[in-house]
Parts: structure tokens; sequence; C-alpha cells
């Protein structure tokens, strides 16, 4: 039976993938600077090989005889979305793969000295060897797709979206912001007239933040015994379902920025976590792509952790824990709602976060198609922010162009799904309210378990066994919908 073929070669990729991950989590947490370079052979090897079984020639022959057994659905899901990534694999040569990722790991090192020295000079030699491999990546995977150049790009993060597709809903959620952001930003300036906005007494001991951040993990359903909680350069989730790994970076001077973050980042956890356990070396039961991924962060963070109700059950922990004295929900709120045009995206509020991604989104687009220059990016960046948000970076390139850790990495065309999954958040929180309609209720007794079953039943449990249009169908009712989002920041911002 080739499908028995299939299923031991998922085994094996998947042994290799956990100590890819692994290794990859050590690398942002605990290694020293001084073991990059051999960390980075190691990766780009191991990189090599799975890219080498995953892509033998016989492995097509395989994929078709198992199209034609006598399969169940499980299985036939399995044997499509390993076909699926069969195709995006064989895109690339198992040669470029070790490069592409020795230069990537390499130029992520590098990036994580010279952000805080603002140092855009010795950094760009670096960026712009990742640049040119993310356009020869892209043009090799465009030519197997029958897709553009940044669409084939898009693919490996979101498959099925288009930038064309893309580009319409930014194109009018910009608009959108345009005018909502000065509205919103009006109505603030009204309450904080009559509740002016209350600085929080620190310094915050981040042995104490990161006690009533594991608190709060707790409570919205993570499992430590199958995962943990460390620091790193930037807040991200990763490990694998079993042994899921979160981080975060603190500041003592105030809390929220980094409680924020990870509550952010349990919603990535738990979404691992819940994935189907029995199979999960089959690729149909993965996570299905990250504006899925970025929907359950958002929603976790969003849609949950910044409502009222959140703040009932938690700031008597916050008290206990941080000391907060004469804190009320409405100062916390102040703080959770409040909109301001910034430099940085993870510490942007939701209103002007779009605008962030926007951005990137369309400079990104013409670094994979050769109109832009690496050496170009920062003044192409200083305009954009310019416009959107009304902040010049020129000659601030660390909270410019060098802020982030996905272009360093490789990572172009992830930026989208940011967006789209906060478009997907409340869509399916509007799901979810018909669904359980006491969840307001649960949230405020610190209760989210009625809250997971929905998204365990509807989310979760589906991995990547639909596509993302219609795993959102049929939770929702109806494919991705932007009025939902706009409708949330009116209710939450103008309301």
């Amino acid at each position: 039976m080739t499908f028995a073929g299939l299923d031991h070669l998922c085994r094996r990729l998947e042994a290799i993938g956990h100590a890819q991950a692994m290794l990859g989590v050590d690398e942002a947490v605990n290694m020293p600077e001084g073991g990059g370079e051999k960390r980075a052979e190691a990766m780009s090897v191991l990189a090599s090989m799975a890219h080498e079984m995953a892509t033998a020639p016989h492995i097509g022959d395989w994929i078709a005889k198992a199209e034609t057994e006598d399969l169940d659905d499980a299985q036939r899901a399995a044997v499509a979305e390993f076909k699926r990534v069969y195709i995006n694999r064989t895109c690339l040569s198992s040669g470029f793969v070790a490069r592409q990722v020795n230069a990537a790991i390499r130029c992520e090192q590098l990036w994580r000295q010279l952000r805080a020295k603002n140092d855009w000079n010795d950094f760009l030699p670096s960026f712009e060897n990742i640049v040119a491999l993310a356009q020869e990546e892209a043009a090799r995977r465009a030519e197997v797709l029958k897709l553009s150049p940044y669409d084939a790009m898009v693919e490996q993060y979101d498959p099925g979206s288009r930038s064309a597709d893309i580009s319409a809903v930014f194109d009018d959620l910009k608009a959108f912001l345009k005018g909502f952001i000065p509205e919103a930003l009006e109505a603030q300036a009204q309450r904080r007239s009559k509740h002016p906005l209350k600085a929080f007494a620190g310094p915050f001991a981040i042995e104490k933040q990161k006690a009533l951040g594991l608190e709060l993990m707790k409570a919205a359903g993570f499992d430590f015994h199958h995962g943990r909680l460390d620091i790193s350069h930037h807040p991200f989730c990763g490990g694998v379902p079993s042994d899921v790994r979160m981080t975060t970076r603190y500041r003592t001077d105030e809390f929220l920025s980094s409680l924020m973050g990870i509550l952010h980042e349990t919603g990535h956890g738990l979404y691992e976590q819940n994935l189907p356990h029995d199979l999960s070396h089959w690729p149909s039961t993965r996570a299905r792509g990250m504006a899925m991924h970025e929907s359950q962060s958002l929603f976790q963070e969003m849609q949950l952790s910044r409502r009222p109700e959140f703040w009932e059950f938690a700031l008597p922990k916050a008290r206990e824990i941080l000391g907060l004295e004469d804190v009320t929900i409405d100062d916390l709120l102040a703080h959770v709602h409040r909109v301001e045009r910034g430099f940085i995206r993870v510490d942007a509020d939701e209103a002007t976060y779009p605008l962030h991604v926007i951005l990137r989104f369309e400079i990104e687009q013409e670094l994979v198609t050769g109109r832009l220059a690496a050496k170009d990016v920062p003044e192409a960046w200083n305009a954009k922010m310019t416009e959107y948000l009304g902040l010049s970076t020129a000659g601030n390139y660390k909270d410019g162009p060098m802020q982030d850790v996905h272009w360093p990495s490789g990572a172009f065309g992830y930026f989208p799904s940011y967006t789209l999954g906060a478009m997907m958040a409340a869509q399916q929180w509007v799901a979810v309210e018909r669904a359980v309609p006491d969840a307001a209720a649960q949230i405020a007794k610190g209760d989210f378990s009625g809250i997971n079953v929905w998204r365990k039943e509807n989310i979760w449990s589906k991995a990547s066994m639909l596509s993302t249009p219609e795993i959102m169908r049929q939770a929702t009712g109806e494919p991705l919908n932007a009025k939902y989002f706009e409708a949330h920041l009116k209710r939450r911002y103008l309301g």
C-alpha cells in the first residue's frame, strides 16, 4: 500500500522538523553569540536533509498511486495536503534550501546585534543577500506554481491567498482607517478629559510580570505539561504541538506590553496544543497557514484579553502579584484601548496596527519583484510611515525597517497574515457570541472553557483538512467579511 510509505516518510520528516524547531528555539532563547556559526551550519544541513527526503523523485509516484487507493476521508485529506506541500517543496533544490537557511540564520544573528546600534549600513550587505535569495526563491516557485513571484511567496504562509485580493481588502481598509483613526483619537481625548490616563507606579520586577503572565496563560487553557514561557529578542511561539515554546520580552517601567504579548502568543500556543494529536505527523493535521494562526493569537489578545470582562477577573490577580493599588478597570481599559500613532508594529494598537502591516505588504512586494532595491527600503519606509501615520523614521532604522525579525530571517509574504487574522478573529467572536450567549459572563469569571470548546470544534480540530475560506464558512456561516472587524473597531473605540 503506497499510502503506508507516505505515512512512514511523514513520521521521519516530523522527527527532523521537531529537531529543527527546538534548535531554532534554543538559538533565539539560550544560545551564546559564539555558537552562531556552527548552529547555522547544523540547521542548514538538517534543512537540506529534510528537503532531500521530502522531494525524492519517487515520492511523486507514491502520491499519484496513493490517490487511487481505497482511503478513508482523513487519509484522502492527508494525501491532498501532502501533494500540495510536495509541489511547493520541489520548487526548490536542497542546495538552495541549505544556502538560504544558512544565510537567514546569519542575517538574523547580525540583526540582533546591529538593530540596537541603529546600524543600517553594516546590516545592509547581509540584508541585500537575503533579498536576493528571496527573489530567487520567488522566481523558482512562480515558475512551478504558475503564480506571480509575490503570490508564490504568500502561498507559503497563507495557501490560497492572492495579492490582488489582499490589495483590494487593504485599500478599502486604508480608506476606512483614514477617517476612523482621527475619530477614535477625538473620542479618546474626550474620554480623557473626564477620566485622565492614570500612570501605573513601577518599576515592575520581571519575575512578578512573568508570574502574572503564567497565571493568565493557565486560566486561558495553556497546557504547561506541553509548553513553557521564556525570553527572547522578539516574542514568538515555536516548538512543536507536544512541546510549545513561547517567548516574550520585558520592560521594568511598564507591564502591559509584555503581558499583552504573552496573551497574544498564548493564542498561538493554544492552537498548536489543540491540533489533532493522534496523527500529528500528517501535514493535514498541522495549522492551516499563518492567517488562521494569527486569527487565534488575535482572538486571544484582542477579542478576549482587552475586554472589560477579562479585567474583572484579571485585575485582582494583577493587584496581588504586581502590587497595583487604587487601579480600576477603567484605568486599565484606558491603557489597553489606547489609540496612538507609533513607530513599533508589535506595540501598536489594533486600530493603527493594520497600517503597519499594509506598509510592509506594499514594500515587500516591491522588494520581491525587484522594483525596489534593498538599499532604498529606509526611504520608502519613511515615506509610507509619514503618509499613513504622520511619523518620520528618517535615520531611525531600529524603529523603522530594522524593527522586525521577519525580513532578516527571509520571511517575505508573511505580513498580510496579521491583518487578515485580525479580521478573521472579529468574525469568529461574533460566531462565538451566537453559540455561547453568556460568553462575556464566563470571561468575567476567568472561565474560558466554553469558548475554547467552540474554538476546538470549529477551528483547532480542522487543522489543514480544509481550506481557510471553508473553515471560516463552516465556523461563522460566511466567508471572510471585513465588516465585522470595522464594526468591532467602531464599537470599542467610538461607542
